[in-house]
C-alpha cells in the first residue's frame, strides 16, 4: 500500500523558517521524482519544488532562493527547507511522488488524485505565515 506521510507544518511569523518532511512507503522511491505541492487560496494546486530521480531539482518561481529540497533514497524521505517565509506561502502543502515522464506542474483542482491521478499524494500539512 502506498503511503506518504508529511510532517513539519505549523504557524510562524514572516521571515522565519520551517522544514517539511515526507516519509514514503509502498512504491519504488528511487524511480519517482519526489515533490511538494501547495493549494493556494484560490484553490490552485501548484508544484512548489521537486527532487528528480536523477538528482536535479525544480523550484517554482516564487520560492527560488528561499526553499531547498533534498531527498534520502535509503531513508525513503524527502525534505523541504523553507526559509524567509512570507504570508503568501500560507497554504496546505502536499507531498507527492511524481511519475518521471509526466510531471504535473499545477492546475485548477485541489491537490490530490482529482488534480492528477498519476501522482501518489500525501494528506497534506498546513503552513501558516503571519505578517
Amino acid at each position: 500500500e502506498v503511503n506518504l506521510a508529511e510532517s513539519g507544518g505549523g504557524s510562524v511569523q514572516a521571515g522565519e523558517s520551517l522544514t517539511l518532511s515526507c516519509k514514503a512507503s509502498g512504491f519504488s522511491f528511487e524511480a519517482r521524482h519526489m515533490g511538494f505541492y501547495r493549494l493556494t487560496p484560490i484553490n490552485h494546486c501548484e508544484l512548489v519544488s521537486m527532487s528528480k530521480n536523477e538528482g536535479t531539482s525544480y523550484y517554482g518561481r516564487s520560492v527560488r532562493g528561499r526553499f531547498t529540497i533534498s531527498r534520502d533514497n535509503l531513508d525513503r524521505s524527502v525534505h523541504l527547507q523553507m526559509n524567509d517565509l512570507r504570508p503568501d506561502d500560507t497554504a496546505m502543502y502536499y507531498c507527492a511522488a511524481l511519475p518521471p515522464f509526466n510531471v504535473f506542474y499545477g492546475g485548477s483542482k485541489p491537490c490530490g488524485p482529482e488534480a492528477f491521478e498519476y501522482n501518489y499524494w500525501g494528506r497534506g500539512t498546513q503552513v501558516t505565515v503571519t505578517a
